[in-house]
């Protein structure tokens, strides 16, 4: 049974755990404490280049892992828990800004406020609720990303998991990494390849608060 959680749980990091502790063969590269992301600096919240997800996401995600691993890929992940200010960040950023530095990179042919009308960029994201994580694959004998037609965070149709204008390589491979996300109870989203949301997430309606830091996690 699901628990019930008011807003103080927003600030409760007892549920979540540490990636690299539970499953540190999964490779982490966190876009958001970089500056290449789409908005071109750190975004805030991140305080630590890791990745923190719920007991439960985390337990889903070493299984799909382990079940690509045997066909010989690794996961790669880019985002995992999200606080609810880097969402803030990314409205502010889509509604008074006027940077629009990395567009050429991320999205060359919206403008940014279509970025939230085309589902791109959400006001409540479920990062922030701790179990949707953004991933993709590497080849074990190369070392390389594998093909996906498009890079991660790339605002475009050519990133809807179904866009069937890439190859057929490039279609294949994301179809592997869907198949083994979907087989260890995560959902696809329609608009991105690379983003899973955990299908029986245990905070549907919590959206947390606390830093993206591992220190935090472990006070």
């Amino acid at each position: 049974m699901k628990k019930e959680y008011n807003i103080s749980a927003a600030s409760d990091p007892s549920g979540f755990v540490l990636l690299s502790d539970f499953a540190p063969h999964i490779i982490q590269e966190i876009r958001y404490y970089s500056t290449y992301n789409f908005i071109g600096e750190r975004i805030d919240g991140y305080e630590e280049p890791c990745a923190l997800l719920t007991a439960e996401a985390a337990r889903a995600l070493k299984s799909a892992s382990n079940g690509l691993a045997v066909q010989g890929y690794r996961l790669k992940v880019f985002d995992a828990y999200r606080p609810a200010c880097a969402v803030r960040h990314f409205v502010l950023w889509g509604i008074e800004d006027q940077d629009i530095r990395m567009k050429q990179y991320f999205y060359p042919d919206l403008e940014k406020q279509e970025l939230f009308a085309k589902g791109y960029i959400a006001k409540q994201s479920s990062h922030s609720r701790g179990s949707a994580i953004d991933v993709t694959l590497l080849d074990m004998r190369t070392g390389k990303e594998l093909d996906m037609g498009s890079p991660f965070d790339l605002f475009s149709e050519v990133s809807h998991p179904g866009y069937r204008g890439v190859t057929n390589e490039q279609y294949a491979n994301r179809m592997t990494l869907q198949k083994a996300m979907v087989r260890a109870g995560f959902e696809p989203l329609e608009c991105e390849w690379w983003h899973f949301r955990l299908k029986d997430e245990p905070y549907p309606d919590t959206y947390f608060e606390f830093p993206v830091s591992s220190a935090y996690l472990r006070k």
